[in-house]
């Protein structure tokens, strides 16, 4: 089926309770399309997702023009005996999106830190928050006693680039935009009823990478699960994610709200194929279905899918 790579622009007016990853998204904009179209819509778009065939895949976010620097051992940069230096390198996570057509040693010299990509760097802060006890009008102990949570706060305003990969026989890019527009009207993530991850959609439309000479791996822009695909085990470099997945909207006042944790690469991943590399607008694989994620309702499925980009790393050092 026919799958086109699209970016959608987005501004930030609150701050994040939960990180913008691509398979949280995903999630969260089945919810939104069940809440549109209903449940039998959604069943419908999900099938043959598990069989390699989904009807959107969603990136993380990331600082608008720019991708997270690909997940590689330090050998592959230029090398540095200034113990200054790699520390700095170690903050410079983004690269600039128009560099994806370049050689390995540009791609990586682009790369930027926090402070560069998104303007002012986020703020990661702990809000603290009480649960009352109606009988004595206080907190108290157990589930009464005060706890914090993380939040994110960034710039206001911030403009944040999400990539979609969508099936155009299954969805379309307006269709895509509005349910967008939905979600960042009702929040997205944890304790978006109280005000956190509100956002509105800047801007929406097709989206292409530059491919380099020599292409040979693919670059990954969420978290994926590329168990069993056939990539080359000694020439795929990737950061392993834990995912302690929970269920969203009325699933997530159930009994059984948690999911069964999964093991993902986490996004900046180069993925090697063991035989012949073609350019491709994803990788991965759909996890779940038939009970195999969650106890309370079984047809749950996770994205184990990621957009991504081309790198060629036969022109490493």
């Amino acid at each position: 089926m026919p799958h086109a790579l699209h970016r959608a622009t987005l501004a930030l007016h609150t701050p994040l309770g939960t990180p913008l990853a691509g398979d949280t998204l995903f999630g969260q904009l089945c919810w939104a399309l069940r809440e549109a179209a209903g449940e039998t819509e959604l069943c419908r778009r999900l099938e043959g997702y598990t069989q390699g065939s989904p009807w959107l895949v969603a990136s993380d976010g990331f600082p608008a023009g720019y991708l997270p620097k690909p997940t590689l051992p330090q050998h592959f940069a230029a090398p540095t005996d200034d113990p200054r230096q790699r520390k700095a390198a170690k903050k410079q996570r983004w690269i600039p999106a128009q560099h994806t057509g370049s050689t390995l040693g540009a791609l990586l010299a682009s790369a930027v830190d926090d402070a560069t990509a998104y303007g002012h760097a986020p703020r990661q802060t702990v809000q603290t928050h009480n649960t009352l006890d109606r009988l004595t009008g206080s907190t108290g102990e157990g589930i009464f006693a005060p706890y914090s949570v993380a939040q994110t706060f960034h710039a206001a305003g911030q403009r944040i680039d999400v990539y979609l990969v969508l099936d155009s026989e299954r969805v379309s890019a307006a269709e895509t935009a509005q349910l967008l527009a939905a979600l960042g009207s009702a929040g997205f993530g944890r304790d978006a009823g109280v005000g956190l991850g509100k956002f509105t959609l800047v801007s929406f439309e097709v989206a292409a990478f530059a491919v380099p000479a020599g292409a040979s791996a693919w670059w990954t822009l969420a978290p994926c699960a590329p168990q069993g695909l056939g990539f080359a085990g000694p020439k795929s470099y990737w950061r392993v994610l834990t995912r302690f997945g929970r269920h969203g909207n009325a699933l997530a006042l159930a009994g059984k709200p948690f999911k069964t944790p999964v093991l993902l690469a986490a996004a900046g991943a180069v993925l090697t194929p063991s035989d012949a590399f073609t350019v491709r607008p994803f990788v991965g694989q759909g996890l779940g279905g038939s009970g195999r994620l969650s106890r309370a309702e079984a047809a749950t499925v996770q994205q184990g899918y990621a957009p991504v980009a081309s790198i060629a790393l036969e022109t490493a050092p």
